[in-house]
Parts: structure tokens; sequence; C-alpha cells
């Protein structure tokens, strides 16, 4: 079974809105870990518009399943997360003012950055995970790296999937999935996957050890409630 981790950024945008602890983290991180979530994700960016550093100091005393962190490795999250030693850290390209992640590494260009931070990391004993998109190359690059995973990013799957071209929208996935094993590489995933599309991407990629659900999860859930939507994740993940 695919594991499911849960992205709880958008819990934390609305907590922000009011300027208090409503939603509170802490308590709907152990919520969702109850409802059967197998993990946690959580993305800080530099401007802590959602979730913020010290959430994820204070996420990690509670935590019990898998804790992935996300981000660009600039200094200061590369201090956090050797402080704070997740299960997982997923590295992350995105711009300071990008308003979600839009695109993933190339491994090629760089390389050697990469390998720099996957080192310091491995060497405190944190998972790593690249997100990349579904290109063959981009893979094997990743691989060069030392990194465990890669995290595949789906929107374009999403995007094409809405459209109705279920098989163009699966067809690069499926060889960037092949080359991660090959590679000797474990195979994240997320970006855009929700309930609609989550069960075909998953009959339809190989060997896929975890997906990261946040924003859609959030969504749905404000209509179908957050207990049956982690549950909805779990049954179209077997």
């Amino acid at each position: 079974m695919t594991k499911l981790s849960v992205n709880i950024n958008k819990l934390a945008t609305l907590r922000n809105s009011r300027g208090g602890n409503v939603p509170n983290l802490i308590t709907s991180t152990k919520d969702i870990e109850s409802f059967g979530a197998q993990g946690i994700t959580i993305h800080p960016r530099p401007d802590e518009r959602h979730i913020r550093y010290q959430d994820a100091r204070d996420l990690k005393k509670v935590v019990t399943t898998e804790f992935n962190i996300e981000g660009n490795p600039i200094p200061k999250f590369v201090d956090l997360v050797l402080e704070v030693k997740p299960t997982q850290v997923t590295l992350v390209p995105d711009a300071e003012d990008a308003i979600t992640s839009n695109a993933g590494w190339d491994t090629i260009k760089h390389k050697d950055f990469l390998v720099e931070v996957i080192k310091t990391f491995k060497e405190n004993g944190i998972r790593t995970s690249i997100f990349v998109d579904p290109d063959v190359e981009m893979v094997k690059g990743a691989a060069a790296t030392g990194t465990d995973r890669v995290e595949l990013y789906t929107e374009s799957f999403a995007d094409e999937f809405a459209k109705g071209n279920k098989k163009g929208s699966i067809a690069p996935f499926v060889e960037a999935a092949k080359m991660a094993h090959e590679v000797g590489l474990g195979l994240n995933a997320g970006h855009d996957l929700s309930l609609d599309n989550i069960k075909f991407f998953k009959e339809h990629i190989p060997h896929l050890l975890e997906v990261s659900i946040g924003h859609a999860l959030i969504c749905e859930s404000i209509y179908l409630g957050l207990e049956n939507v982690v549950n909805m994740y779990l049954h179209r993940l077997k």
C-alpha cells in the first residue's frame, strides 16, 4: 500500500488568517494521524505565510508517523531541518515569492549543490527526496546526487487527467517511475492529486511508496469531513 502523508499547510493558512490558533495544528495533526494517515508533511516558506518555522519544532514533538519537511534548501531551511531532524526532507526549488511549488529540480545543472546538501542531511540520519518533473533524465540526474528518493511533480498529470486525457496524462510518469526503480531510488509523488485522480495514478505508477496531499484533501474535507476524506484516500491507495 502506498502511504498517505497529509500536507497541513492549508490548515496553517486558515489559522494565520485570523491571527489566533484556530485551527490548532497540534490537535489537527494528532487527529489526522488517528484517522489513519501514515505521515504529516509541512512546507515552511521564508515568509512563514502558512507553516511557521516554530510549527516545525512544535510538530516534531507530537508526530508519531513519518514527518516530512519540504522546502528550498536555503541556509535558514537547512538549519531548521538539521535542528528538527524529520523522517524525510524533500528538496523543492521554489522561489521565495512562489504561491505554490511550480517546477522540479534540474538535477543535472544543480548536481554539485544537491550533492552537498543531501550529504549534509544524510549524515544527520534524515532520509532525502528531490522534487522532480516526470523526466527520465532528471530522475537519472537525481540518482547521481546520492538522494534516497525522488518525488514526482504531478501537476501536469492532474491537468491532463481533468481534461479527459488519461492515457497521455500518466505516460511520462510511468516512464519516470520505472527509471527511478531501475536506478535504485524510492518513489514519492505529489501536487494536485485528489480523490478524483489518485486511484488512477496509484494503479498505473509502479513502486509508488508515498503521496503527499494537502490542498485538495483539505478542500474536500470542507464538504465531506476530514476523517472521512483521509479514509477515502487510504482506500484508493490500497
